[in-house]
Order: structure tokens, then sequence, then C-alpha cells
């Protein structure tokens, strides 16, 4: 197994001349389940600093704004969500904060377009409650108070899931040669008609004292420190593909300067990015099939795309879902970090393993119940 994930060109991917090997050295059995693509158009690098420097103003709102943006009824899985989840020590999380939006409905052609429930086998009026987390429409700031926020938010969307889609169509020829039964194009079509895609923005709060979180950096027996997942615990994703973003580092030690406004475009400047991040252990952790640690650094200018635990079931473990976390700075007071990922997740309806005729709908019930 490599110890660095597989880099790949994106215009390779649209040519369809990425070997077959390079595509089981990022996804099979022994990865680290993970492709970088680079060489992404400048307008990707534009969108991603902008809308990962409208997190930090995000997270500044006022409470009262953040509170019309929060959705218990969707167990906070659309808008803002803050402080609930829990850590593996059963205390909520407090360290980060995210804004969910569904993608679903500027990429899904219409039709696709189906009502709430119409993609769910028939399920009780309570499981179709559940399933409102993947079809309530997303929740927006005014305007007025994030402007040019929305606009840049779905256009960064829109443009990973155009070359999400170009992933897809590789990862489908992999499959094709690889898993007995896979229907040609499924990963392709789940990325472009999927209507359960979520996209979640993230900022973790910078620390306020030198040492993250008034952690000791306690060492475990084995050698690493028992807290390194500290900034995002250990998990897997649960659909089939996610799209990560490089992070952006901020001192927030002062004011964030006020978002200008120029011919009526919405600029923001001064904002005191970092171009390293702040501590060269901090970042995305992946822990491998071999039982390693590896930290895996995406470019600014690329893309990193992820396997989750739904692709693994329906190509039978050809792809691997790994776990992976995000270990915050230590010594680093006032920094936070802000990224993007999306997950790009089969409608509900869709079955992922056919040995139980499991649908993802009944899946994901399943991980929510055994978290719960």
């Amino acid at each position: 197994m490599s110890s660095a994930p597989v880099t790949v060109s994106l215009a390779d991917l649209k040519r369809g001349s990425v070997p077959i090997s390079s595509l089981v050295d990022a996804f099979g059995p022994s990865s680290l389940g993970i492709l970088i693509v680079k060489d992404l158009p400048s307008r990707f690098l534009s969108l991603r600093e902008s809308l990962l420097q409208y997190a930090s103003y995000l997270a500044r709102l006022p409470e009262a704004e953040l509170d019309l943006l929060t959705s218990p009824e969707t167990h906070y899985n659309v808008g803002w969500s803050h402080g609930k989840e829990k850590l593996k020590s059963g205390a909520y999380d407090t360290h980060k904060g995210s804004f969910y939006i569904g993608c679903r409905l500027r990429y899904a052609s219409e039709d696709v377009a189906v009502s709430k429930t119409s993609a769910l086998r028939e399920q009780s009026v309570a499981d179709q409650v559940q399933f409102h987390d993947y079809t309530a429409p997303s929740l927006w700031p005014a305007e007025e108070l994030l402007p040019g926020f929305k606009a840049v938010f779905e256009e960064l969307c829109d443009l990973i899931m155009e070359f999400a889609s170009t992933v897809a169509k590789a990862c489908d020829s992999f499959a094709m040669e690889h898993v007995e039964g896979y229907r040609g194009g499924f990963l392709e079509e789940v990325v472009k008609k999927s209507i359960t895609h979520k996209a979640r923005l993230l900022h973790y709060f910078p620390s306020e004292s030198s040492s993250v979180n008034g952690s000791t950096n306690a060492t475990a027996s084995n050698g690493s420190r028992e807290d390194d997942d500290d900034w995002c615990a250990t998990h897997l994703d649960d659909g089939c593909l996610t799209a990560l973003t490089s992070a952006l580092y901020i001192d927030e030690s002062g004011p964030l300067p006020p978002i200008m406004t120029s011919n009526g475009t919405p600029e923001l400047k001064n904002l005191n990015t970092l171009s390293t991040p702040p501590d060269p252990q901090a970042g995305l952790y992946i822990a491998s099939r071999t039982s390693s640690i590896v930290k895996v650094s995406i470019p600014p200018d690329c893309l990193a795309f992820q396997t989750g635990e739904a692709l693994e079931l329906i190509t039978k473990g050809a792809f691997k879902a790994v776990p992976h976390y995000v270990r915050a700075p230590r010594e680093c007071k006032g920094v936070a970090r802000n990224t993007l990922a999306l997950f790009m997740q089969p409608n509900l309806d869709v079955v992922v393993d056919e040995e139980k005729d499991l649908t993802f709908g009944e899946f994901v019930k399943e991980i929510a119940e055994r978290n719960t």
C-alpha cells in the first residue's frame, strides 16, 4: 500500500486514460480509499477560497440569526449545526460548526425529481419523518447578512459535481472489471441524478488557549496521542463518493474585516489566511486497512474523492470505505480551519446490499439506530 494518495489530472479522467491500476491503488482493498484530482480550472480555486472565507463570517453571525438556520426536525442535517453531535467521550462536539445544504435541486434533472417520500419503500409515518433529513429544502441566511454566500456555495457545488461525474465514470470502468454483476454507469448515475446529495461547510473553531481544547495531549500505550481526532472524531462516510476541498486556515484572533461590495459584487478582503497549516501535524488523517495512520494533504487547487460505506456494499468490497479523522493544531491559539465536504449518496430506494435486499434508506436508518 502506498503511503501517499494517488493523484491524477482532470484531463486524464475526461479522456479515460487513467490506468485501472491507478484506481486500484486509490480505492482497492489495500488502498487509502482516496483519489486526488489536480489541474482543475482556476474558477474552482477562486470559488473555494471565497466559500471557505464565508464560513468564518457565517459562524460569527448573531446567535439569533443562527437559530433561524437550525433545523431540529431534520436532526440538524439541514442548515446550521453546532454542539449537536456526540464525541466518543459522550460529550457534545462544540469544536466545530456545520452548515448543510441539499445539492439535488440545482443538479438533478426534472425527470428524476420526486416527492418527499416516493423514493422510499412503504414506511411508517415515523420513518418518513426521519428521512426528512434528505428531502427538506435548504435554509439560507438573509442576503444582506452574507452577501454573495448562497451564489458562491451553489456555484461551487455545481462545479464539484461536474468533476465528480468524471471520477464516477472512471470508477464505473473499474467496477465493471472487478465486480460481478455490476451495472455499468451506476455511480455516474448516482452523481448526476440522485436527490439525496448533501454539502457540508465546516468551521472548526479556534482554540482559546495554546493547548487545544484544554488537551493535555496524553500519549497512549501504542505511541499515538489519545486525542488526535479532537477536531473531528474517527468515522466512515455513509454514501458512495465524498468530495473534499483543501482546508483554509484563518487567524481569527481579531475582528473579521467587513464584506465589501464593489460594483454590486461582494468581495472578501484582508482576512488573515495562512499559506500553510499552523501545525504541520494538523489536518486530515486516514486509518488504513493495515492499521497505519496516514496524514493526507490536499493542495488548494485540487479536490480529493473518498469512497463511503454504501459504495463498499454495492461493489461487494471492491471499493473500500476507510476511517478518517481531523487533528487540531497544537500551540496555535486563535486559528480556525474551514473546509467543504460534498457527500454524493444514492436515492433512498436504491438497493445497496443485494443479499439482504437492503436499500440506502434502510441502511442509513440502521446507522442512525446504532449511533443513538
